[in-house]
């Protein structure tokens, strides 16, 4: 979220362009993430067949939460909803350059979240949507990731931040009240009569809180990799082949000119049609967009929470009922320039582990152009292990009223990095890639969810499909059974790039914070009176 307005400085130093250098290829030997700590026995090191396949009809780069949801919907069209008539693609290879999802979905920090009050009406109903869509997938079919639906706590630090981040949502209420009906409001003054509490919600020193009543946790290795599993189960080779530790290192123009070539150390394969499911790492097979889709690297730990002493030992530490969001101004005195943008959610019990992520105000460049997953940087671990102390009361519910759980650093059990790809106009790129940037027909990009892709990248491939089928002469007749539409804003188009190109760089630094990149004060506000 963006709660900040930009100064005259920043708009003037907007014009450049290719401002960034293309990133390289997934880190060799990435840090260790709480959420490959058990990897699938049936994905490790998989390759369907021995050898890469020379030609397919469709090549997915990325095996993410994108990359995955959009072969699921190539190979499955019927959850695309409407009848599908005409010419069809029935053969799809997805690449990886690791293991799959060892990227950012298996890096991230377990929340399935939708932006209701920090997001374009038209982009919140969509996030809302797939939230939706995603709760009821793993209900339905059965899908054990550890899925946990609950409702997500915005506590802001800042009084200035908090005020602003309650007259968007009032102005919501006026505007676009279905959305807002998503929301509540609560101040230092509100009291347990009227719902909940700062203090009930474990935040008591907070300015002030938002909470969204949709929000969720879950293992998000775990549901990729299951998809996956079951594709492979149901789909035979040539119908599925899945390639792990097989890194695209070019794309180029089939001789025909109507198919790509994708080479890789292993060889190369053509296809009719090549989806970047590439998010923070486009720029390398996309050089063009290096400006657009930046590489952003988060950090995360699993902390053990506090026990409380009893006679015999340790008792149960807190459970939360809701996950988290800390924000905050700058605070000059601890020499962080950009504002506070910190999340959390817990892990089932007994353990309970706080999955904390953020600290990247403390970052080489706030984690800016930062690629590479195989490094922690030091001062964010120690940040994060020491800093949910006082934002967050993590007393068990069954200690005495007086009784606090002391505070000091908490240990943890994993500590890894990942890399997001921040988009230069906060929203995700979904579509065809125009020749100006490299691409040309058959060649699609669905990437750069500015750090908030579990609650938009299922969907957005469903999209993305539905447009590469049309394009290769079938007919889709009627929308999605749930009536759900690409957001404009993601919309890949030569106007798009141009105007995206006069906003400030991302390489400034501070706008690359969430709660400086989701909410431009002014900017949203008009958005939604346009709206």
């Amino acid at each position: 979220m963006a709660i900040r307005e930009l100064t005259s400085e920043q708009a003037e130093g907007s014009e450049s362009s290719l401002t960034m250098p293309p990133s390289g290829l997934p880190s060799a030997n990435p840090t260790s993430s709480y959420w490959l700590s058990e990897p699938s026995p049936i994905l490790l090191g998989h390759r369907t067949t021995e050898e890469l396949p020379v030609e397919t009809d469709v090549v997915v780069v990325g095996s993410g939460i994108t990359g995955v949801f959009a072969t699921l919907f190539l190979l499955e069209k019927n959850r695309l909803g409407g009848t599908i008539k005409g010419e069809s693609l029935e053969k799809v290879v997805l690449l990886e350059a690791r293991e799959v999802c060892s990227g950012a979905t298996g890096r991230n920090g377990g929340h399935c979240q939708p932006l209701v009050y920090g997001s374009a009406p038209a982009v919140a109903a969509f996030e809302l949507e797939v939230f939706k869509f995603m709760e009821s997938l793993v209900k339905e079919e059965n899908i054990p990731c550890d899925w946990v639906s609950l409702t997500g706590v915005h506590a802001f630090y800042s009084e200035n931040m908090f005020e602003l981040a309650a007259a968007s949502v009032d102005q919501l209420q006026q505007t676009h009240p279905e959305l807002a009906a998503q929301m509540e409001v609560v101040r230092p003054s509100s009291s347990s009569n009227q719902g909940d509490t700062l203090a009930s919600l474990r935040v008591p020193t907070a300015k002030g809180a938002i909470v969204q009543k949709k929000a969720a946790s879950l293992w998000p290795y775990k549901l990729v990799t299951q998809i996956v599993e079951r594709l492979l189960a149901k789909y035979p080779p040539p119908t599925f082949n899945l390639q792990t530790n097989t890194p695209v290192t070019q794309l180029t123009r089939h001789e025909s000119g109507n198919r790509w070539v994708a080479i890789t150390p292993r060889g190369s394969i053509t296809a009719r049609h090549v989806l970047l499911a590439t998010n923070g790492y486009t720029s390398h097979l996309l050089p063009a967009f290096a400006d657009l889709i930046v590489p952003v690297r988060g950090q995360v730990g699993a902390l053990l929470p506090p026990r409380p002493k009893v006679d015999a030992g340790e008792g149960s530490p807190a459970k939360l009922n809701h996950s988290y969001v800390f924000a905050a101004d700058p605070e000059i005195e601890t020499g962080a320039t950009a504002p506070r943008d910190d999340y959390l959610v817990q892990r089932p019990m007994p353990t309970g582990e706080l999955i904390y992520g953020g600290g990247r105000r403390f970052a080489r460049s706030l984690g800016v152009g930062e690629w590479r997953d195989d490094e922690l940087e030091p001062q964010v671990a120690e940040y994060l292990r020491k800093s949910l102390a006082p934002v967050l009361d993590l007393t068990p519910s069954s200690a005495n009223s007086d009784e606090k759980t002391p505070t000091r650093e908490l240990n943890a059990s994993f500590e890894w990095t990942g890399v997001m790809g921040y988009s230069r106009d906060q929203h995700a790129w979904v579509g065809p890639v125009p020749e100006s940037m490299g691409g040309g027909e058959g060649l699609w990009i669905c990437a750069g969810y500015t750090g908030h892709g579990m609650p938009a990248a299922a969907l957005s491939a469903r999209e993305v499909v539905r447009q590469i089928l049309t394009t290769n002469g079938a007919e889709i007749e009627g929308d999605a059974k749930d009536g759900v539409k690409l957001p404009r804003e993601f919309m890949v188009s030569e106007k798009r790039i141009i105007e995206a190109r006069t906003l400030p760089p991302l390489a400034q630094g501070w706008e690359a914070t969430n709660f400086a990149t989701l909410i431009t004060s002014t900017g949203l506000l008009d958005q939604r009176k346009a709206s």
